[in-house]
């Protein structure tokens, strides 16, 4: 079973080469760099820039000079093998061949969840050793584990919160593939996988964004971290699809069966549909055969995200 999640944006490897994706509003020029070469990419409308490059396959490093100084890398990166600052890597997500083809997670009240740092909970701190430990961890009676974040931040240890790339697993811990292996094998003895998100502030450290992407954030809401990310303003809805499919992305290529939402009273948001309820719903719809569990950490205690329907089921 090969699993990829399409995406508009970012390196996605299709007939007759990779597709390079960017959303760069606020830049003038944007060049790619691939494998030592560069080469303009042109504005195709409202501030993307898109390229095919029939040359470009696995394991391609790549990056982006923003007006003809800064490079940065890919903000949809799959891989950063060194780092937030460095160059990004073009992945076939569908390389791996997953095993669980039946596997269609478990019912919320079977869950007995043990939370874990990757970077801790092992001396390896590495994704390869955890999935040494998991037949131990079932014999406990766990039934789930989630993870900590991993999205990629800046050095090798971190409590993750201040990922700047967040579709990109942290080089720290392994390999995407390291990855999958471990969700593979947990899935395998009966053991749900958990991913603990954080849309509500990027990293000080490694985030780019505000080089060619301004319009991100806005400064009409205020968060503890500063400005708040854009998802009512306008251009709202470009930056509203990089989280939903940051949440689609781990739920079909990484066959996650459920995320925990970081802090969402600082998720500021005074759109008609709300991001978390546009979120819960393209994955329910997305996957309505599995059992995808979504979970809050919220300070405002806000129990309309909570509600159920009559067969007690969430509505979200």
């Amino acid at each position: 079973m090969r699993r990829a999640h399409a995406m508009p944006f970012g390196a996605e490897m299709i007939a007759g080469g990779t597709r390079f994706a960017l959303w760069a509003p606020t830049a003038q020029d944007v060049s790619l760099l691939l494998d030592g070469a560069e080469m303009p990419i042109p504005e195709v409308q409202g501030g993307w820039r898109e390229f095919i490059v029939p040359s470009a396959r696995t394991g391609s490093r790549y990056g982006f000079r923003i007006d003809g100084k800064l490079v940065v890398p890919d903000p949809a990166s799959r891989w950063q093998p060194d780092d937030v600052h460095d160059l990004s890597q073009v992945i076939d997500p569908r390389a791996y061949d997953w095993s669980d083809v039946g596997w269609k997670g478990r019912p919320w009240e079977e869950t007995v969840l043990y939370e874990l740092h990757v970077g801790t909970v092992t001396l390896e701190g590495t994704f390869a050793a955890l999935t040494s430990k998991l037949d131990a961890l079932k014999e406990t009676g766990i039934t789930a584990i989630e993870f900590m974040p991993i999205a990629d931040f800046p050095g090798r240890r971190g409590w993750g919160y201040d990922g700047v790339l967040p579709f990109a697993p942290d080089a720290a811990y392994g390999t995407p593939d390291d990855l999958k292996r471990l969700i593979d094998h947990a899935h395998a003895i009966g053991m749900m996988v958990f991913l603990e998100v954080v849309y509500n502030h990027f990293g000080p450290s490694g985030n780019y964004l505000h080089a060619y992407a301004e319009k991100v954030f806005t400064d009409r809401h205020q968060t503890p971290w500063g400005a708040g990310i854009n998802f009512d303003g306008a251009n709202g809805r470009t930056v509203r699809d990089f989280f939903v499919h940051n949440a689609l992305y781990w739920l079909e290529e990484y066959h996650i069966d459920g995320l925990r939402l970081d802090a969402v009273h600082t998720i500021l948001d005074d759109s008609e549909t709300h991001i978390l309820e546009e979120i819960a719903t393209r994955a329910r719809n997305a996957f309505p055969d599995r059992e995808i569990h979504l979970v809050l950490e919220n300070d405002a205690n806000e129990a309309c995200w909570l509600e159920r329907g009559a067969d007690h089921r969430p509505k979200l």
